[in-house]
């Protein structure tokens, strides 16, 4: 009895009441032990080294299995892109009507025996040395492109000219990993297929090699004017170069762009050497830079037009997925927010301002450049005037971010007072700012900072400076922006924080690569915003303290189908309370202010006029309750843009301010458009 009570009792112990097992009978468990048991805490959920094993093994004959089947299924293409098809792109007014035709691809298909030897070996030499010998891909160079998509990288310089001739004729050029592989796959399969050649001419006779050209033929003619049977090694290098971005290589567009081209076909040539395609003796001939010829303009873009068809392209490259290849392709409409009217009563505005401007008899009137914009409230950009005509004049007045902003910087620095408040004292506490606040005008009067006199690089203390010298007294804010008193505003820009002024300006929408140097002047205006930006930072005044960046295009379309476009949207940049403090100082300064000559162009206006301490720049700007319209004058020999003083201008008697033609210019143009409504998005 004892014994059989014991052996229930150890039964018990054992989880009692479950079945014996049967002898010979290996009692079931799971092939895999996961949650691993005997293991407590985070051990129970790392897997063991046959448990990785199984799990990397089984993932590569999936991903072997999915890479067969991918292979299986991908097919060369039986058509090329449609070539066939390309067409202008068309540019349109605000109200639909067409406003220019920008015109078809450029394209020439060339044999490769028309290609000199030593201008397809430069190709190579920049782009794939061994293409010759490759399978047609480049492992390594794949797998860079993989890892630089998934982190975000750049994803050029990973293929091989075999998977760049499939990119450029059967894919589209979009970056990601599905793109990548049919790029991968189809190069193989075209290299069983196509001969090296043909696969060289292909690539040659489609690339994009910019100023609107596919292909070397084209290139060779738009950037040298000759056949490119003709072209040298130094040509062919400078060629290559343009290969891995014409929009960064092509000299005539920047400094920087000069600089990056006049590198790489130095690069160029060296490798050739390197890899035997061109002779120590040879190379050391080239030694000098190939300059391109300057681009010739399209006759369509006379006028203004230039201007504007410009800074829409420039909109669609930077806020759409269009690259420039793509756009150069043609067939896209391109729905612009500028308004014939408006752009015409702006250039006559200019034309009819600078009617005494002699150049040839003054010395004076040389070099003068009138830059305008107007922008909606909403952001449009309705109207510009970058020059007296595109194809005499390409560079933007307009757009310029060389000219110097001056006192009409002003209602910034006060937004930012308002907005912020002052501190005074090292360690003391923000004091608010009213525009009742008041401050010392004299002329010459110490600037201040927390700690004391601010001291200039020359070893002096840094003083206020009025214009004409003049002393005002002790007045509020509102008069120094109304009467246009630049003392206080310098000390208020001081008092408020000069990088708090300066993030007041950015909020405003002033880019801030424009921004000038953090010292007394920067309350004055250093900083060179283009007409447009100043526009649009006014525009924040009128709006309630509401901002939207200025934008040229619309929409876009291909076919008639819109394609995506990043519009910006209104942000709240400046409390409402603000915004209606400098408004009503603006004001002020049309009825009895600095800002007088605007009164003619209609009721309710505001404005500002806007000169420097050296003379080199005069502004007007203001808005009405639709519009806010900048207009910059200033002298400069495009050649080195160097800023001369405008004294004299015109022959304008000594004392004359600078601000003069720009406020004409703003006066005859505010009071021809009125105050109608302007066209909605």
């Amino acid at each position: 009895m004892r014994a059989h009570g014991g052996g229930g009792a150890e039964e018990e112990k054992r989880g009692g009441g479950a079945e014996e097992e049967k002898p010979g009978r290996r009692r079931w468990r799971p092939r895999i032990d996961f949650p691993r048991s005997g293991r407590r805490g985070v051990r129970r959920w790392l897997l063991s080294w046959r448990q990785l094993l199984l799990v990397a093994t089984g993932g590569v004959l999936v991903l072997t299995g999915w890479l067969a089947w991918f292979y299986a299924t991908t097919e060369v293409p039986d058509d090329l892109n449609a070539f066939a098809t390309q067409q202008s792109n068309v540019y349109f007014w605000a109200d639909g009507t067409e406003m220019a035709r920008i015109g078809e691809t450029n394209r020439q298909e060339v044999p490769l025996d028309r290609v000199p030897q030593s201008v397809q070996w430069a190709v190579l030499a920049a782009e794939n040395e061994t293409f010759y010998s490759d399978a047609g891909i480049s492992v390594s160079g794949i797998g860079r492109a993989v890892y630089q998509m998934a982190t975000g990288g750049d994803t050029q310089g990973g293929s091989t000219i075999t998977q760049q001739y499939v990119k450029n004729t059967y894919l589209n050029q979009r970056q990601d990993v599905s793109r990548k592989l049919s790029e991968v796959v189809i190069a193989v399969k075209l290299g069983r297929r196509m001969s090296k050649r043909d696969v060289l001419a292909g690539y040659l006779n489609t690339s994009w090699f910019g100023r609107g050209s596919y292909g070397i033929e084209r290139a060779a003619a738009a950037y040298y004017g000759k056949d490119v049977s003709e072209l040298d090694p130094s040509e062919g290098a400078f060629l290559a170069a343009l290969l891995k971005g014409a929009g960064q290589y092509d000299p005539a567009l920047s400094p920087g762009n000069h600089r990056r081209a006049e590198e790489r076909w130095s690069w160029i040539l060296d490798r050739m050497v390197e890899i035997g395609r061109l002779s120590a003796a040879e190379r050391a001939r080239y030694t000098v830079f190939p300059e391109p010829r300057p681009q010739p303009k399209a006759a369509g873009l006379s006028g203004q037009v230039g201007y504007l068809v410009d800074m829409a392209r420039a909109y669609v490259e930077s806020h759409s997925d269009l690259t420039p290849a793509q756009l150069d392709l043609g067939g896209y409409q391109i729905h612009t927010t500028f308004e014939k009217p408006k752009v015409d009563a702006l250039a006559a505005a200019v034309q009819d301002a600078t009617k005494g401007i002699d150049p040839g008899s003054r010395e004076a009137d040389r070099f003068l450049k009138v830059g305008a914009a107007s922008v909606a409230l909403d952001g449009r950009i309705v109207a510009l005037h970058g020059g007296p005509d595109y194809l005499k004049q390409g560079f933007d007045n307009a757009n310029t971010s060389t000219v110097p902003i001056g006192s009409a910087f002003t209602p910034l620095v006060y937004a930012a007072g308002l907005s912020q408040g002052v501190q005074r004292q090292r360690g003391g506490g923000r004091t608010p700012v009213l525009p009742t606040t008041t401050y010392n005008g004299d002329d010459g009067v110490n600037v201040m900072t927390p700690e004391g006199p601010y001291w200039g690089r020359d070893g002096k203390i840094v003083k206020t400076a009025n214009d004409g010298k003049r002393n005002w007294g002790t007045l509020t804010l509102r008069s120094a922006v109304e009467q246009s008193v630049n003392g206080p505003m310098m000390q208020l820009g001081m008092d408020v924080g000069l990088d708090r002024v300066q993030q007041t300006a950015a909020d405003l929408g002033l880019l801030p690569s424009s921004m000038g140097d953090l010292a007394p002047a920067f309350g004055v205006g250093n900083s060179t915003p283009s007409a447009i930006r100043t526009a649009g930072a006014y525009a924040v005044f009128a709006a309630g303290g509401s901002r939207t960046d200025p934008y040229s295009v619309r929409r876009i379309t291909r076919n008639g189908v819109p394609l995506p476009l990043q519009l910006p949207t209104a942000v709240q940049a400046l409390a409402p309370a603000a915004a209606r403090d400098v408004d009503a100082a603006l004001k002020g300064a049309v009825r009895g202010g600095s800002a007088q000559w605007a009164a003619e162009a209609g009721p309710d206006l505001a404005a500002k006029p806007g000169t420097t301490a050296d003379r080199t720049a005069g502004w007007a700007v203001g808005y009405n309750g639709q519009l806010a319209t900048a207009v910059t004058v200033f002298r400069a020999d495009l050649k080195d843009m160097k800023l001369l003083p405008l004294e004299g201008l015109g022959g304008a008697a000594p004392g004359t301010p600078d601000s003069a033609l720009p406020e004409r210019v703003w006066a005859s143009y505010m009071k021809a458009v009125g105050g109608g409504e302007t066209g909605r998005r």
